[in-house]
């Protein structure tokens, strides 16, 4: 028996039809028709939001719609996060963070107002930099091991930029792996710890190549070691930590820079700007962004920031652990 549409259930069924191509990938196609809001969790004149607008500007020419960067900094970047947490995921509210907002806060605090695994999609990874550990001029080590000897026979504090962050792990790391005690001293960011590290108020530090820029061009500082795998472009006669025979993991992982947006964004679109990213880095101009403040790497596409996320946050989770500091 054949069954025959009736005239009502044509058009119906074509009103169903109708509204499922304006589904995702119809918006997604659309997208975007108006201008993008970049929620920055970070102040401005910091990295992060130096690459917000650095890469939202170049977003903005492929697209042909205006993009805004608003800095909505605080709490490790958890007031941004729950901003945009909440944004519709339509790719008009994205977010630039940084790995603590994404990983190290389940460890930093108590409560989020965000879940960092659930409630956010992964668009791009971009390298945070080496953070080299440079010496005061008045320590007499020009490389690991002298310095642990030193740090034996002398009472030895060095500077970080923040309790829970990548140059507190180090300090705990190479206390791990040379039995020392060196105390660490925490700043609210890193300008105040390299004039520390220049006056010999502390004995060293570890941080960005561009804020450590004067305490080594002045010599007021030196470099001795430098994290991941590979040297640094910028300090290519500095040996990595793994080549003074540190293995410690803490000396592997890297931080990073990221862009995400609310979790049930359309694929389509999160393609569309993973890809200009990954193009938008390839850029003159963030070419020599890179160069200034030393970063060898350029924005990477949504698989390897998710790669990065499953293989390297659990490792700074339990870094972050090992330091035994109250939650907030």
């Amino acid at each position: 028996m054949i069954v025959r549409p009736s005239r009502r259930d044509v058009l119906r069924y074509g009103a169903v039809a109708a509204a499922a191509t304006l589904s995702a990938p119809a918006i997604a196609q659309a997208w975007p028709s108006k201008p993008i809001r970049i929620i920055c969790g970070y102040p401005v004149g910091g990295l992060t939001d130096i690459f917000a607008r650095a890469y939202g500007e170049g977003i903005s020419q492929l697209t042909g719609q205006p993009v805004v960067v608003e800095n909505k900094a605080g709490a490790s970047g958890a007031i941004a996060a729950e901003q945009v947490k909440q944004a519709p995921p339509d790719g008009y509210t994205l977010m630039w963070t940084i790995s603590t907002t994404l990983i190290m806060n389940k460890v930093l605090f108590k409560k989020l107002p965000y879940d960092p695994d659930k409630d956010f999609v992964p668009i791009s990874w971009m390298d945070a930099g080496h953070l080299p550990t440079i010496l005061s001029k008045n320590v007499t080590a020009a490389n690991l091991a002298a310095f642990a000897d030193y740090a034996r026979n002398n009472k030895v504090s060095l500077g970080t930029y923040g309790a829970g962050s990548y140059s507190h792990c180090a300090v705990a790391a190479l206390n791990r792996h040379f039995g020392l005690n060196m105390e660490a001293v925490h700043y609210r960011g890193e300008s105040l710890m390299w004039q520390d590290v220049a006056s010999g108020a502390v004995q060293g530090g570890s941080g960005s190549y561009a804020a450590a820029a004067s305490v080594l061009q002045t010599g007021a500082g030196k470099p001795v070691a430098v994290p991941t795998k590979v040297r640094m472009k910028k300090l290519a006669d500095v040996p990595t930590f793994l080549e003074q025979g540190v293995s410690d993991v803490a000396f592997q992982v890297r931080g990073c820079i990221a862009l995400v947006g609310p979790a049930a964004m359309p694929k389509e679109i999160v393609n569309k700007l993973s890809d200009m990213m990954v193009q938008l880095g390839k850029s003159e101009r963030i070419a020599k962004i890179l160069d200034i403040f030393g970063i060898d790497m350029a924005a990477q596409d949504q698989v390897y920031f998710q790669k990065y996320l499953a293989e390297e946050g659990p490792i700074w989770i339990e870094l972050v652990k090992g330091l035994n500091l109250e939650p907030q």
